[in-house]
């Protein structure tokens, strides 16, 4: 695994143009009603259960609808926690700890659906009430306005105060603002889903002639410096791509920084990672990954820097995902995406995010 050998300068998001006016057509008919509405109205419950692998402490496996359904793929996790921040009496809403995770579909020809976020409330360690919410993006089309899904494979999110952040592959971010959650009536034009979320901008992801795109595959949040990063990353088999990268995000606007020509460059980009990367956090200051073998093989954990991990080989539940970091708890959150094998769970992050020793000995401070 080897370090910089790119230039992050090669790479860049660019935010596209936002359709103000159509917005605000689709706010006309459709009321806002927010995270605090939707959490009010609550349909499913997951329930706390034993979770397999030695790194998990247990999670919250799926109402059994969900647990089972071959349609849909869980991804993507972030907290309250990230989206306020590591502050003691930070990290909630309403005092309540909540998780999101995304989803996508595919279709009965391997086409993308559509996808979704869930919105669990995890206050209570025993169950989990929560709710889907379709991604949706209003589009007027001969006249007409239109919901048309956002299919995009949903790897990674980042709720980053009022904005939830969602990995879209090759073709960069898609941002939302979780203020404008709103309830619909009529569920047909919504293929059958209550409330749905608006997309309320873009990043376009581009690069130099001279490099390989990038795959925005996952996300996550870090929040351990003066500046706060969104992290993304890219999964890769063997021979292929495995990048991650950091870019700053601006504390006041909540989205990502740009510079005088209007692009989102990263700080940092670390090439030929780790192969089967599914997630990648920071916590304090070391990476904590997690990477996949295949369906019905244990997943793999790697702590450390960039070049020098520690492989914790089949401690994960197969299928491991995204993951983030939930400093209030000292835990790691991620998830399990096959069907019946499916769970969003806690790590020990005391135990399992441990730096690794520097490469040409033993930690000096290590007692």
């Amino acid at each position: 695994m080897a370090l910089h050998e790119l230039s992050p300068k090669a790479y860049r998001l660019v935010e596209a143009a936002r359709s103000t006016n159509l917005k605000e057509r689709f706010f006309m008919r459709y009321a806002r009603v927010g995270l605090r509405g939707l959490l009010a109205d609550t349909n499913r419950v997951a329930t706390w259960d034993r979770v397999p692998g030695e790194a998990a402490l247990g999670g919250y496996a799926w109402q059994q609808g969900d647990f089972r359904t071959k349609r849909w793929i869980p991804q993507g996790i972030t907290t309250s926690s990230d989206a306020f921040g590591p502050d003691p009496t930070a990290g909630t809403v309403g005092g309540r700890h909540l998780v999101l995770v995304s989803w996508y579909a595919r279709n009965l020809w391997g086409f993308f659906f559509g996808s979704r976020i869930s919105v669990m409330d995890c206050t209570d360690e025993t169950h989990a009430p929560y709710r889907h919410v379709l991604l949706v993006n209003p589009r007027r089309l001969f006249g007409i306005n239109w919901l048309t899904t956002i299919r995009v494979h949903a790897g990674g999110i980042v709720w980053y105060g009022q904005y939830l952040y969602v990995a879209g592959g090759q073709h960069g971010i898609r941002v939302f603002r979780l203020d404008d959650l709103v309830r619909v009536r009529n569920r047909l034009r919504t293929k059958t889903y209550r409330y749905v979320l608006p997309q309320f901008t873009a990043y376009d992801a581009d690069h130099d002639k001279a490099v390989g795109e990038m795959m925005y595959s996952f996300m996550s949040l870090d929040r351990s410096g003066n500046q706060d990063h969104l992290i993304a990353g890219e999964y890769g088999r063997k021979g292929g791509s495995h990048r991650l990268m950091r870019f700053p995000l601006d504390r006041e606007t909540e989205l990502l920084r740009r510079d005088d020509r209007g692009w989102a460059v990263p700080a940092e980009l670390y090439d030929r990672q780790v192969e089967r990367m599914q997630g990648a956090t920071l916590v304090d200051g070391t990476w904590v990954i997690t990477a996949s073998n295949g369906k019905g093989n244990p997943g793999d954990l790697w702590v450390g820097r960039p070049g020098d991990y520690v492989q914790h080989a089949g401690v994960l539940p197969t299928g491991p995902e995204d993951i983030a970091y939930w400093p209030q708890r000292r835990q790691l959150w991620t998830l399990s995406e096959w069907p019946k094998l499916r769970w969003v769970y806690a790590i020990d992050a005391e135990k399992w995010a441990k730096p690794a020793a520097p490469a040409d000995g033993p930690d000096p401070h290590d007692s």
